[in-house]
């Protein structure tokens, strides 16, 4: 298959890429610099350049609380980029696959969020994000849209990156305990969008790593993974912890539709942290 992934230089799309090359795929990297896709008619010199049979749409604008005052520009991106991409992909007749967010949802109960659930965003970042699936929704038939939540990856900034700093640095971190959700390992998603891209069991889907946990609980075993037992964790309310953009107090959301579909779930997130934190740790000392 020759894929193109947008956002390569992010989190997600560097582990993509890596993960199509592995299978033998050929894979098409593109970031800003490539591929601007809020400019239509840069979005379709690039992607009508070559046969493509997919694109995997990682790239996204996800400064959550910045995009409460960049308004314009978080729509631009998250919704008009993904319609640029939408429209030549319908014109292609080939796949797309999107990557939301669990920040479409309200985070109201204890319930997690199925698929068809009515989405009910929170803040500008998850607004834009729905927007984007409306747009492909409304062009095309061949799409996989597919939910994820609190990332972390190799390339770039995540939660577990900043908690290892802020741990080496203060020996004390202040963590949000009533927000609930899973964390998402890059490297276990791209072997599930990769096992998906090369199927036509088009739909919605959620998908991260298996368990859930409070953000407090996340810190304790992150600094459990990297030997940081002395770091002082203190649990504190999101209103303690104020915010610019509101998040949903539920994250939790059933990942059944993999399952009835025949794909993998991914790893407990508790093993995820394991495998990662060497490597973070790594990161950081270079």
């Amino acid at each position: 298959m020759k894929v193109l992934v947008t956002g390569v230089n992010g989190q997600l799309g560097h582990d993509v890429m890596g993960e199509l090359k592995k299978r033998g795929h050929e894979a098409v990297g593109v970031d800003i610099e490539e591929m601007d896709i809020t400019d239509a008619e840069c979005v379709k010199r690039v992607m009508t350049q070559t046969a493509l049979d997919a694109v995997i749409h990682c790239s996204a604008y996800t400064a959550v609380d910045r995009a409460e005052e960049e308004v314009e520009l978080c729509r631009r991106v998250n919704a008009e980029g993904t319609r640029n991409v939408a429209e030549v992909c319908a014109g292609l007749d080939c796949k797309l696959l999107y990557l939301s967010t669990d920040y479409i949802f309200s985070g109201e109960g204890e319930r997690p969020w199925e698929p068809g659930d009515e989405p009910d965003p929170l803040n500008v970042y998850g607004l834009t994000k729905f927007e984007g699936e409306q747009e492909i929704k409304s062009r095309l038939n061949k799409y996989f849209i597919v939910r994820i939540s609190w990332v972390f990856g190799v390339n770039g900034n995540n939660f577990i990156k900043t908690m290892l700093r802020l741990g080496r640095e203060n020996g004390a971190v202040r963590v949000v305990d009533d927000q609930i959700g899973s964390p998402t390992y890059t490297y276990d998603l791209a072997v599930l969008l990769v096992d998906m891209i090369q199927t036509e069991k088009y739909g919605e889907y959620h998908a991260s790593n298996e368990g859930i946990c409070s953000w407090y609980e996340f810190a304790k075993e992150i600094f459990a993974a990297a030997g940081m037992n002395e770091v002082e964790v203190t649990p504190v309310s999101s209103e303690e912890f104020p915010a610019k953009a509101k998040r949903p107090k539920n994250s939790r959301m059933s990942k059944e539709e993999l399952v009835k579909n025949g794909f993998n779930k991914l790893p407990s997130w508790q093993d995820a942290v394991k495998r990662y934190v060497p490597l973070a740790k790594q990161i950081l000392n270079n």
